[in-house]
């Protein structure tokens, strides 16, 4: 588990924005390098690993996505502050006064602060209750411009994509707070399922490919490269907590139902009987406003039996949370899965 902490730290270092992805795909491809596991790119930029099981015709899917919520620069005001778009479901309030990071297109980067424009409590004086929408949001530079003309200068230019400082912290309780661990925790167990698998020499059942996708938060991320053979598709995305929700920070969360409708019945309950035969803490939910690779793919239309599954993950799409426990019984439940029958056998 310190090591699976010490990658997750790596990863939501690594500035990855739906749609500006390519370095941390290149992370998770050395990464796998280096572990003598081939791995190719798809065209919409994800990565593919394949482990060959004793099965070959039956195979298993299964798939994380290192892509964040993010925001794109919308305009660039005669001030020289800029206004922002944003990538992904999340709202402005959850990003006021975070760091960010300006990433040009020939590669410079800059960084900067999110802030209302009514931020001055000395000027404004209802600055705390104006609106935290597009309109009143913006990056204040950390460079010496003044005009939208010494932006551009920079190199800065609409369209460039912004990151957000993750703020990654390990406490010794066990705690790991971080932005962006949906879904870079689970990125990172796969990588380290896929470490344990090579390193112990362990034989599949069944063939099974891991998909690291790279555009979940915008709708698409999952929705291809599943081979015909491939018959049960495991997403591993956060578990969603709050009022109403069973999902905590200590145990490993088994979707139920999300917006996209209910998943599979019997994989769900094979998951469910999988965790209580080997003493892994787990919680059933819905997670109502809620989308996931495994959706998309259905969605696309592949005859495929989906679930999903997760760490539970506090302050979803903001400053999130999560707990060592729930990515050790994650972890566990993830081990047991891939070595365990098809639900059709």
């Amino acid at each position: 588990m310190d090591d699976t902490v010490q990658l997750l730290k790596e990863l939501v270092s690594i500035p990855s924005p739906s749609g500006n992805t390519y370095e941390v795909i290149s992370f998770v491809e050395d990464f796998l390098n280096e572990l003598g596991i081939e791995s190719r790119r798809n065209r919409k930029g994800g990565l593919l690993a394949t482990i060959p099981g004793k099965n070959t015709e039956s195979h298993r899917m299964l798939t994380a996505h290192v892509d964040t919520l993010g925001a794109i620069i919308k305009e660039i005001k005669p001030s020289g502050r800029l206004t922002l778009d944003l990538i992904g479901g999340f709202t402005y309030n959850s990003i006021e006064g975070e760091y960010c990071e300006i990433e040009t297109s020939s590669g410079k980067k800059y960084t900067g602060t999110i802030l209302m424009h009514q931020t001055s409590v000395h000027v404004y004086k209802d600055a705390g209750k104006v609106d935290r929408n597009q309109a009143n949001i913006e990056v204040r530079i950390d460079e010496k411009v003044s005009s939208a003309d010494e932006v551009r200068t920079l190199g800065i230019e609409v369209g460039d994509f912004v990151s957000f400082d993750p703020r990654v912290e390990v406490k010794s309780s066990g705690f790991i707070k971080s932005r962006h661990l949906d879904d870079k925790a689970s990125v990172a167990l796969l990588l380290q399922l896929i470490k344990e698998i090579k390193t112990r020499q362990i034989d599949l059942p069944y063939t099974t490919h891991i998909l690291i996708s790279n555009n979940e938060e915008i709708g698409y991320g999952g929705n291809a490269n599943i081979t015909p053979e491939t018959v049960e598709y495991l997403a591993v995305d956060m578990g969603a907590m709050g009022d109403g929700q069973q999902t905590d920070e200590y145990t490993v969360s088994i979707c139920v139902k999300d917006a996209s409708g209910p998943y599979h019945y019997q994989l769900r309950k094979n998951l469910v009987k999988l965790a209580e035969e080997n003493n892994i803490g787990y919680k059933l939910d819905i997670y109502p406003y809620y989308g996931s690779d495994a959706s998309a793919a259905i969605r696309s239309g592949h005859d495929i039996v989906h679930g999903l599954i997760g760490p539970g993950i506090d302050s979803s799409h903001a400053y999130e949370r999560t707990h060592r426990d729930s990515l050790e019984n994650t972890a566990k439940l993830l081990y047991h899965y891939v070595l365990s029958a098809m639900i059709f056998e």
